[in-house]
Formats: structure tokens, C-alpha cells, sequence
């Protein structure tokens, strides 16, 4: 069954081993359940570093191991949700692939494009599939969209835009020896705002301009800032030229005062369509119209990938869909470091244990309204952006 009630063919429950099961993997744990219940899954390991407790499971706890290729050989699982530090997904869904294993892998995929590159050679090598963790890229506006886009309901697309203002308080900054940090022990990490939190911005921005492969990026300009005493990014934007398409900019902050739904809108020559992904609502505003407003269903990725097995239906997220995402990963990976913002453009607000930078919210909204970078906008804390034309492959 998928996440709107549709039916499914009736299947002994597959087993799955999960990869993490902390921090956001909860949200998988629960997931879990809730396809268990639908008689579509069964847990059958959980591998993390640290096993979990009775008090944290609600049930009987499955096998456990440190060591997912153990646990993989012992169980028989052929499928693995991995959803782990950043640096380690490569490694582990290829431990996986060489076993067999199909995987649900938790963005963003890999911390470069290399790295990136290595994983998608040993999928294909191995010929397992796999499916990639961007949940808005399930929803079923994303088809509506584009067939909104195809009638011309807007005219022709002129640019893309993507904004994110959230508010992370310092702990969420250390809830991970990785998080926060663009390398650890040196080996790459690139945490940051545009390629881990607010990451469905710029996957879903990209995927609704109609650019999501990696031949699609012509060139990365990025603009990095941090108001918190970290190494990666919590204020930035990039913005993407894409081959014979709109120009996508997608500008985020973890730093609002006033924190709102993420969104991402494609402007037309005759309209504009809102996406609020978290949501799965869309706005549509034309012109001779009045706004048209409507929600949509989505589908779980797991769900997918377990049809996808079953019957062929296509993935709705497999690596090559995320390919320019992870040109724009592998821009923010060689850009310079983030500049940190000057004293006076931030304060601490001690209740909410967090780090705010006053306005920066409708700086957001105006760069995914303009299409333009925090520089352009006139934001005095904001350096000319990096650009990273060699980026680019011809992958």
C-alpha cells in the first residue's frame, strides 16, 4: 500500500535491515512499523554503532551488529535502509550491493562527486538497485507540476527558485561529531545547509526545472556564510545554470527569526507555482485566474523501491536523478571555506539556545523570487560568489 491508500499486490514481507537507527533514522524505525503493519516488511536487523536498548524499540528487538555485511550474511535481508553519517554512505551501500542487497540511501548520497561516481560505478557493477532519500521527490505534485508546466499554465518557465528558513538551535550542531563540519579527520563531510537540511530544496528545484542529471549543470555559483562557530555553511545560496534550461537559485538559512515552510517556485512568463514540499500543497497563480490552490499525496520511497522489486515500477529517486544535486555538492565542497558573519549581523536568542540573523528570511524569499544571490540583493555580509564551471563533467 502506498502512503495515499493505494492497493498492492499481496507479498510475504521483505526483509530489511536498517543502517542507523538514531537521529533521523528513527523517522525509519517508524516507518518501519508502519510498513510492518501493513504486512509489506519485516525488520530483520538494525546495524549502528551502538545497539539499541529495549527502551528505545517498541517491540522486540531485532538482530543487531556493528558490522552490516555480517549482519546482511546472517539475516539474508535483500534490501538495507542505510542512514548514517554522510562519509560512510558510499562504503556501506556498496558492502551492501556486493551482497546482493538493494538500498534505500539517505541523502545527500555521497560528500563529492567522486565519491559519488565510485558509488554508482559498484551499483551498476553489482546490479542492485537502489533508490535515493529525497521524500519530496515522492510527492505526487511533482508529476502535477509538470504537467501544469507541459499545458503551458504558466507560459514559458523563466527560473527556478528554492527557499529555506529554518532555525537550528547550537545542539543540533553537535548532536554528531560530523555534524556542522565540511571534513573530519580528513576525509570529506560536507554538512551544511543547501546539502543536508534543506537539500530537498535544491534536489526538488532542480528535478521541477528539468534539470536533475549531472550533464544538466553548466555551472555552480555558491555564496557560504555561517553565523554559528562551525566549519560548514548555515546560511547560503547557490545558484545553477543548467544546459538550455531556466536558471535555478535556491538560497536557505538555519538562522531565521521567524522560521517558515520550505518552498520552491517556478516562475513563468504568464504565472508562478508554489511548492511547499513538506507539505505537498501547491499554489498556482496565472494570469485571468484566481489562485488555485491544492494538496497531494506522496509516495514512501521504501514503498517504491519494494515495487519497484516486485513489478519493474520505476524508481522515483534512482542515483541519476540526483546527479546535478551532487554538482552542487561537489561545488560547495571545493568552494572556500564560509565566511563567518560579522559581529552585529547575528545575536543569540538564550530561550531558543540558537543563533539568529535578523531579517535573513525575507533575504531567502527574495533570492528564490529574483533569482538573485545574497550579493546581488545587497546584503552587506555577503562576498562575490565562487563559481565552479569545472565542476561540471560531462557525466
Amino acid at each position: 500500500m502506498t502512503a495515499t491508500g493505494a492497493p498492492t499486490a499481496h507479498r510475504p514481507p521483505t526483509p530489511v535491515v536498517l543502517a542507523g537507527a538514531r537521529g533521523h533514522g528513527q523517522w525509519h524505525l517508524r516507518n518501519l512499523a508502519r510498513l510492518t503493519a501493513l504486512g509489506l516488511v519485516r525488520l530483520a536487523g538494525v546495524c549502528d554503532a551502538v545497539p539499541l536498548t529495549a527502551a528505545e524499540y517498541d517491540g522486540e528487538l531485532p538482530p543487531q551488529s556493528p558490522d552490516l555485511g555480517h549482519l546482511l550474511d546472517v539475516t539474508g535481508a535483500p534490501v538495507a535502509v542505510v542512514c548514517t553519517p554522510i562519509p560512510t554512505h558510499a562504503d556501506l551501500a556498496l558492502t551492501a550491493a556486493r551482497r546482493g542487497v538493494h538500498l534505500l540511501l539517505e541523502k545527500p548520497p555521497t560528500p563529492s562527486y567522486a565519491e559519488f561516481d565510485r558509488l554508482t560505478e559498484g551499483l551498476a557493477a553489482a546490479g542492485t538497485a537502489c533508490q535515493i532519500g529525497f521524500q519530496s521527490l515522492g510527492s505526487h505534485a511533482v508529476p502535477a507540476i509538470r504537467r501544469l508546466l507541459a499545458e503551458g499554465a504558466i507560459g514559458r518557465v523563466t527560473g527556478v527558485g528554492g527557499a529555506g528558513a529554518w532555525a537550528r538551535d547550537e545542539d543540533y550542531f553537535r548532536r554528531a561529531p560530523w555534524a556542522g563540519r565540511r571534513r573530519m579527520n580528513g576525509v570529506d563531510v560536507v554538512d551544511g545547509a543547501l546539502t543536508n537540511p534543506l537539500a530537498h530544496a535544491v534536489a526538488t528545484a532542480l528535478a521541477l526545472g528539468g534539470a536533475p542529471h549531472a550533464a544538466d549543470v553548466v555551472r555552480v555559483e555558491t555564496e557560504l556564510l555561517r553565523a554559528n562557530d562551525i566549519e560548514s555553511d548555515d546560511t547560503s545560496c547557490v545558484r545553477v545554470t543548467t544546459a538550455g534550461g531556466p536558471a535555478v537559485t535556491v538560497a536557505a538559512t538555519l538562522c531565521a527569526e521567524h522560521p517558515e515552510e520550505p518552498y520552491v517556485v517556478v516562475h513563468g512568463e504568464r504565472g508562478r507555482i508554489t511548492f511547499w514540499y513538506k507539505q505537498d500543497r501547491v499554489l498556482l497563480q496565472r494570469a485571468g485566474h484566481g489562485p488555485e490552490e491544492t494538496e497531494y499525496g506522496r509516495t514512501d520511497l521504501l514503498e517504491n523501491l519494494l515495487a519497484h522489486l516486485a513489478d519493474g515500477t520505476p524508481l522515483l529517486v534512482p542515483p541519476a536523478a540526483t546527479g546535478a544535486f551532487m554538482k552542487v555538492v561537489e561545488a560547495i565542497r571545493r568552494a572556500p571555506d564560509p565566511a563567518a558573519l560579522p559581529p552585529g549581523t547575528w545575536h543569540r536568542i538564550p530561550s531558543r539556545n540558537g543563533r539568529v540573523v535578523p531579517g535573513v528570511e525575507r533575504l531567502v524569499a527574495s533570492a528564490a523570487d529574483t533569482l538573485s544571490l545574497f550579493s546581488e540583493l545587497g546584503a552587506p555580509w555577503a562576498a562575490p560568489a565562487a563559481t565552479f564551471p569545472e565542476a561540471v563533467g560531462n557525466r
